[in-house]
């Protein structure tokens, strides 16, 4: 009878050892897919303009799940945002590092399931380019003439803002949809009349000039987002707070200013924004924390609050969105907190002015 029961304990216990293996074996994937919704001049497999872009540059998050076999891969596309969408629905990648507002919310209305964990940029300069040769001096000299946008994108919502800022709506102009590197070279052919794109390697060149410059306005650009599948957040909540650990580090590096030369140089190995764009577009920002800032804060939700509404206002959606379904604060406020960066960025109100000033930093 001992036997017997020495023997079921025992049988009782391998098939609890093997669940305990296959339950652990499942705490982590086998891969972690990325995807960044840009890619460099030409299709080049680089990011840039954000602190994810650079937690990939240095390889940040391959060195994380090193130790674990985790395999790490990075999708870029060509179709920015909207092909990111594409890509999540049919199961292709895990993570988002920056997605624009426009095609966030589009996912969003289409029934996409993804938990927002960080702010992946914000802010910004935006200037209105001409071509070279152009004799118009404001938007009002544009008015019935060709602009292009990439439709489906946060340029898009950035254009309609500029047009509405000076009193013009979309319908006064012929609005035609081009990627990043086909809108420059119709600048330079003159196929187009006007676009939102940083101007000065283009005007070094002379291609285009800007007629138009507008400084950090917090109500013409909106923060980017850093985003998770629903699916795999719930399977692996320690591998999304890992990540997450390790983007924050990227954002304290590329937020200190001692970095500041090799950060734009780090960014325009891509070649969609070179050196030179990067260079005087950041020219008036004193302290890098005001743009690489990962925080969802008032601003940051007021921001696509604001984004959702224009878009059904433009009937670029049409189901009803709200963000605070979709946003999952826990991590990055975990991250913050684990490395002593509650007060290390500032935090803005919904009108986008300071409302908790950063952590003062030594002097050099």
């Amino acid at each position: 009878m001992n036997r017997r029961i020495f023997a079921a304990a025992l049988g009782a216990l391998t098939l609890f050892s093997a669940t305990v293996t296959v339950v652990h074996a499942e705490d982590k994937p086998k891969i972690i897919r990325i995807g960044f919704p840009q890619a460099g001049t030409g299709g080049r497999p680089l990011p840039s303009g954000s602190y994810p872009a650079t937690a990939e540059l240095q390889g940040v998050i391959e060195e994380e799940f090193k130790a674990d076999g985790i395999k790490i891969v990075w999708n870029h596309y060509v179709g920015a945002g909207p092909a990111l969408n594409e890509a999540y629905a049919n199961g292709l990648i895990d993570f988002a590092f920056g997605h624009g507002d426009l095609p966030l919310i589009v996912g969003w209305s289409t029934g996409l399931k993804r938990k927002v964990i960080m702010s992946s940029s914000r802010f910004g300069n935006s200037y209105f380019v001409v071509p070279a040769s152009s004799s118009a001096k404001s938007l009002a000299d544009l008015k019935g003439k060709k602009l292009a946008t990439f439709k489906g994108t946060a340029g898009q919502l950035t254009l309609y803002r500029w047009l509405e800022k000076f009193g013009f709506g979309d319908k006064d102009f012929r609005v035609i949809s081009l990627n990043n590197d086909d809108t420059k070279a119709a600048l330079a052919t003159g196929d187009i009349d006007g676009t939102v794109v940083t101007p000065f390697d283009l005007e070094a060149r002379g291609v285009a000039k800007h007629i138009h410059e507008i400084n950090d306005d917090p109500d013409l650009s909106s923060p980017g987002s850093v985003w998770v599948g629903d699916e795999f957040e719930k399977k692996y909540p320690q591998i999304v707070q890992r990540v997450v650990n390790r983007l924050l580090k990227s954002a304290v590096w590329s937020s200190t200013e001692a970095n500041r030369e090799k950060l734009f140089q780090y960014w325009a190995q891509a070649g969609s924004t070179p050196y030179i764009d990067y260079k005087k577009s950041w020219s008036n920002v004193t302290d890098l924390r005001t743009r690489v800032n990962p925080l969802l804060d008032e601003y940051y939700v007021a921001s696509l609050t604001r984004s959702i509404s224009e878009a059904k206002k433009f009937k670029l959606i049409r189901r009803d969105v709200n963000i605070n379904d979709w946003l999952e604060p826990k991590y990055l406020n975990q991250a913050l907190k684990e490395q002593g960066l509650e007060d290390y960025w500032p935090q803005y109100d919904a009108s986008g002015k300071v409302k908790v000033t950063a952590r003062k930093l030594a002097s050099k």
